[in-house]
């Protein structure tokens, strides 16, 4: 790493909860590594061009300024839609990746005894491809798949391979993170997101959703802005979450049950009259369906689900109907819709349905719909010609028909892995085996495969899995392709090269995907070079590689949220959806109904549940010295327990604990509070890393995930990470 040339709270001291803090800076210069280098204070730092952060798949972009060819300082560019000028805590650690003593430095192919051994790119590439044509020549190509999450250039020519191999089944994290979610709001309102319009808002309630311990920079901003605009602001959440700074309320909801919360709100609207009959009337259709179902979810029936008063339930769905149509529920995100339970799909649905009873949709102070990204025009040169198109579905689409198509099952497909019926697997910069599911039962089903492939910077826990692992560059020693996206307003960056290469036995991964191709007899599908894509690109938006170099970051205002435009819904109905005869295919009425959460504490049990800290983005972060020390100075591992239970089972804050259940165990700190529900168990996400090599992470705090069944939601395919019990006794006890 860079030992005593970066100290350990440099870039961040005294951060750690103070995440409205960190989502404001905006700017931060490396101190303590300028005076660690004050030999060198001679040379000015000097600006080397615009990078966009891997620390998470936000890309927030900021310029890059080096030192004697060493990254100096960043500073946030203001037109990313995401970052808004101000890296958040997981930036600024994350940009000491490229420096880490931990780096993946050379090809390696796992022994027989579950050792590396260091290789050349020539025999990886041979040995691969070798395998992947036997596979494809006796099983055909669909017992191949990739899962990956990483950069734009790694989407474009990971899955251009897959494509051009003829495989169909490639996946994305969402299964651990908001595939429930996403096609939940995808069977609704005809898109998998939305946003909202808070600075304009009178009334938002938040379920389970904290933006001060999220991820995007521009969140922190929004709640800012519509708390100082005088909104108020209800959060829904077992947890005292960070964000309460901002809100005005707290509803510590019984975990599982938020389902049952909304119905009994929007039964309560309807019952009321309260409804926005004119949007119903033009935008919607089933509207009669649902309302008829309402009538059972009373708010006394809700009280006893949900541990809310019922006069609570009444007051809180009149407080938003009252201030329609600048009011909205937010849109959540893993936590609760996600990927937590066996309803979060439905509750996403319910979220987006009871939005359709305030009429707020395009509305100023109520949900937006995001407005197109911009879209790069077609490619004359036929040198860019997309290979023929795969004929097969991913493996998971029969199973899961109303999932979002980009993402399905990932679970599902580790099942196809461990039955034979896929033989070979890679992945991307994706850390399947310390976050999607239970990582003792994927890392059995991994080590089995045929053929298993990890192109990633670090070795996780799903590369030491693996039995090739191929080395790529750091995010700030490549040029990768310019991405295109869309928020309340449209957006395009581009991330470059800002470092040389610092382990010269590294490649990119368009680099190792190319070379791969060739290896598999495919590569005529890649005779151009990134430079000569990327222009191509932005000459059909009427840019130039040479432009977009220079400004990081273009912001497209004039195409952002018209409010006096019709809305295009993209449902098959051409409407707002608040029944969708499709979901009969999954087992599910059309219109929205409580489902039960899948378990539910019982005596000495408590619901684990969890979620991130502001300063990792789960496993990526934690083997960054100096946000890993974070973590250490203030007992960032601990578990939240509510107090009243605490004093029951003769547990005090500070203790050590035993958390256990028949899947695992494992000893950790507590904290005792008031400000969680006594029905569960606090455990943030993303420690327990399981790989000796990342020194820093490795046995930190307890993995989340091992106490979760390996399992996924009948509907949508998601992990259901909260359908967990656990117990805890003191240690010593």
């Amino acid at each position: 790493m860079l030992d005593a040339k970066l100290s350990r709270r440099g870039f961040l001291a005294g951060a750690a909860g103070a995440a409205a803090a960190l989502g404001a800076s905006g700017y931060l210069s490396y101190g303590a590594w300028e005076k660690a280098h004050a030999a060198e204070a001679e040379a000015e730092p000097q600006f080397a061009g615009h990078s966009a952060c891997g620390g998470c798949y936000s890309k927030c972009a900021y310029s890059a300024y080096v030192r004697n060819g060493r990254l100096d300082k960043i500073v946030g560019d203001k037109e990313h839609a995401f970052g808004v000028g101000k890296p958040c805590a997981r930036g600024y650690g994350w940009s000491q990746l490229a420096y880490s003593a931990n780096r993946l430095t050379d090809p390696l192919k796992r022994r027989d005894d579950g050792s590396f051994e260091a290789i050349s790119w020539d025999q990886a590439y041979q040995e691969i491809g070798d395998k992947i044509k036997e596979i494809i020549a006796t099983s055909g190509p669909q017992a191949l798949a990739l899962v990956e999450t990483g950069s734009v250039s790694m989407d474009f020519y990971v899955q251009r391979l897959f494509t051009a191999l003829g495989c169909a089944n490639m996946y994305r994290h969402g299964v651990a993170c908001n595939l429930a979610r996403n096609s939940g709001l995808l069977q609704t309102i005809g898109t998998g997101d939305f946003g909202a319009d808070y600075g304009n808002a009178k009334a938002v309630m938040f379920i389970g959703r904290s933006f001060a311990d999220g991820i995007r920079p521009v969140f922190v901003d929004e709640v800012k802005a519509a708390r100082d605009n005088g909104a108020y602001l209800v959060m829904v959440d077992p947890r005292y979450n960070s964000s309460m700074g901002f809100c005005d309320e707290w509803v510590p909801i019984n975990p599982g049950t938020d389902l049952a919360f909304i119905l009994a709100m929007a039964h309560v609207v309807v019952r009321d009259g309260l409804e926005d009959k004119a949007f119903i009337a033009s935008e919607t259709v089933g509207f009669d369906t649902w309302a008829e179902s309402l009538k059972q979810y009373t708010p006394e029936w809700a009280e006893k689900i949900t541990g809310i008063a019922a006069a609570d339930i009444e007051r809180l769905a009149k407080l938003l109907a009252e201030n329609a149509p600048a009011a909205s529920i937010d849109s959540g995100w893993r936590a609760v819709t996600g990927c937590s339970y066996v309803n979060s799909g439905e509750t996403a649905r319910a979220i987006a349905a009871f939005n359709g009873l305030l009429g707020c949709w395009n509305k100023p102070g109520g949900a937006l719909l995001f407005p197109s990204a911009p879209t790069f025009g077609k490619l004359d040169d036929p040198r860019f010609a997309a290979p023929p198109a795969v004929k097969e579905k991913k493996l998971g689409t029969k199973e899961y028909p109303v999932s979002l198509y980009s993402m399905v099952s990932a679970n599902f497909l580790m099942e196809q892995v461990r039955d034979g019926n896929v033989r070979g697997i890679m992945f991307c910069q994706s850390n399947m085996v310390g976050g999607y599911s239970n990582p003792k039962i994927l890392e059995e089903i991994l080590t089995g495969a045929e053929l298993s492939v990890d192109i990633d910077v670090q070795m996780t826990d799903t590369a030491r899995c693996c039995k090739y692992v191929l080395p790529d560059t750091s995010f700030l020693e490549r040029d990768d392709l310019p991405w295109s996206f869309s928020y309340t307003v449209p957006c395009l960056t581009l991330r470059s090269q800002v470092i040389d290469v610092i382990h010269p036995n590294t490649r990119p991964v368009h680099q190792i995907a190319k070379e791969l191709a060739q290896a598999c007899g495919v590569g005529q599908y890649f005779d151009f070079t990134l430079d000569e894509l990327a222009e191509a690109q932005l000459n059909t938006l009427g840019l130039t590689l040479a432009e977009m170099r220079e400004k990081g970051s273009i912001s497209y205002p004039e195409k952002g949220v018209d409010f006096n435009a019709p809305i295009k819904w993209g449902t098959a109905s051409g409407k707002f959806q608040f029944a969708n005869e499709d979901m009969a295919k999954v087992g599910l009425t059309p219109d929205v109904n409580w489902i039960e959460p899948l378990v539910m504490p019982s005596g000495d049990e408590f619901r684990l549940i969890g979620g991130k800290q502001p300063i990792h983005s789960q496993s990526w972060t934690t083997d960054i010295p100096e946000l890993i020390q974070i973590t250490h100075d203030y007992d960032l591992t601990r578990i939240w327990m509510n107090a009243a239970k605490a004093a029951e089972l003769g547990i005090a804050d500070g203790d050590e604990v035993e958390v256990y259940n028949d899947l695992n165990s494992g000893k950790v700190r507590v904290k005792v509070t008031e400000r969680l529900n006594p029905t569960c168990i606090w455990m943030p996400s993303g420690y327990g890393c399981n790989s000796p090599d990342l020194t820093n992470a490795y046995g930190v705090g307890l993995s989340f995930m091992s106490f979760v069944p390996f399992q996924r939601d009948p509907y949508y395919g998601a992990t259901m990470s909260q359908e967990a019990l656990v117990k805890v006794r003191k240690v010593g006890a």
